[in-house]
């Protein structure tokens, strides 16, 4: 019984041979001598001992693995019941309206939105809206490692890969980088400067600005400090500067956002005059909210202003006074 105890523990240097008999007595006093046989061999002691650390190895991926496949999971079928609601609401929509369901556009449904539920509110964000779940439920990481634990991106060490992707080269992606992107416009400029060209060919950016850090973070699907948007700015600032920066529109402009120009939607009103030769403009069904006004404007007037027949303390909000002197 004593002598068993130790049996365990030396196992691994009893089974050094193939196969070897090993014989052990029971000494005990009080018990009758027994004889007892136990062979080992070294096949079954890598199998007593390896899958234990194996073990142990696989628990710690498998609990890592198991929570980020579970949090996975969550999120695609919860996409799947809104996508699918989404998709039951859109063919109801298109019922209503009389429409066939298999070619209603968001086009349509935003059309349609805007019919059966008017909203005078300003901010586009709170009137009714009925999008696709990919437009409002922000993206998510695909898979950035495998079973093993071993990362996909060569990047994934700087905690912010697709951060760091976009400013500097690396071996998953060579061109479609800053860096990477001004290494071959400098190589270009330099094959049209030995032919005796003057590389002028610069992009305007007149007519659109700069994403948010907020729209930057979504596009990005990576949370970024103040510090680390300023950066990104201005790098793809100094690409902007380059004179060939217009061959790289493209990817400058995933990164902006263009404007919308209403100049054309403006029709400034002819100018008139009176008998005695004074010029005015007189703008008529001026709105704002449910109120409509009209308002005339004279040339080489005195600055008075009159209000349906009172001065400017018709406003009592001195807010609104301001407004209309600054005008």
């Amino acid at each position: 019984m004593a002598v068993s105890i130790f049996i365990r523990p030396f196992r691994r240097f009893i089974g050094i041979n193939s196969n070897i008999t090993v014989l052990f007595l029971d000494t005990t006093p009080h018990l009758n001598t027994k004889s007892r046989a136990h062979s080992t061999s070294l096949s079954e002691n890598n199998d007593l001992f390896e899958p234990e650390e194996k073990k142990k190895t696989a628990k710690k991926i498998s609990k890592a693995m198991m929570a980020y496949m579970q949090r996975s999971k969550e999120h695609d079928e919860f996409m799947k019941k809104e996508i699918i609601e989404y998709q039951i609401g859109k063919r109801h929509l298109a019922n209503m309206m009389g429409e066939d369901p298999e070619f209603f556009t968001q086009e349509d449904v935003n059309r349609s939105i805007e019919y059966l539920f008017p909203s005078g509110l300003f901010d586009s964000k709170a009137r009714p809206m009925m999008r696709h779940p990919d437009e409002i439920f922000s993206n998510r990481k695909a898979a950035e490692f495998d079973e093993t634990g071993r990362p996909f991106h060569s990047m994934f060490y700087t905690y912010k890969p697709n951060y760091y992707e976009t400013l500097y080269v690396s071996p998953d992606n060579y061109t479609k980088n800053i860096v990477g992107t001004i290494q071959s416009l400098n190589n270009i400029e330099d094959s049209l400067i030995k032919q005796g060209t003057v590389p002028m060919d610069k992009m305007d950016l007149i007519s659109s600005v700069w994403l948010t850090k907020m729209d930057i973070e979504k596009l990005l699907s990576e949370t970024l400090k103040a510090g680390e948007y300023y950066y990104l700015i201005t790098s793809l600032e100094r690409l902007c500067n380059h004179p060939l920066s217009k061959r790289a529109q493209d990817f400058i402009m995933k990164y902006r956002k263009k404007l919308v120009s209403h100049i054309s939607e403006i029709v400034i009103p002819s100018l008139e005059h009176d008998n005695t030769g004074r010029p005015y403009i007189t703008v008529k069904n001026c709105m704002r909210k449910s109120t409509r006004g009209e308002v005339t404007i004279w040339g080489n007037g005195s600055g008075k202003i009159t209000i349906n027949g009172q001065d400017i303390t018709y406003f009592e909000d001195m807010h609104y006074r301001e407004q209309l002197s600054a005008k």
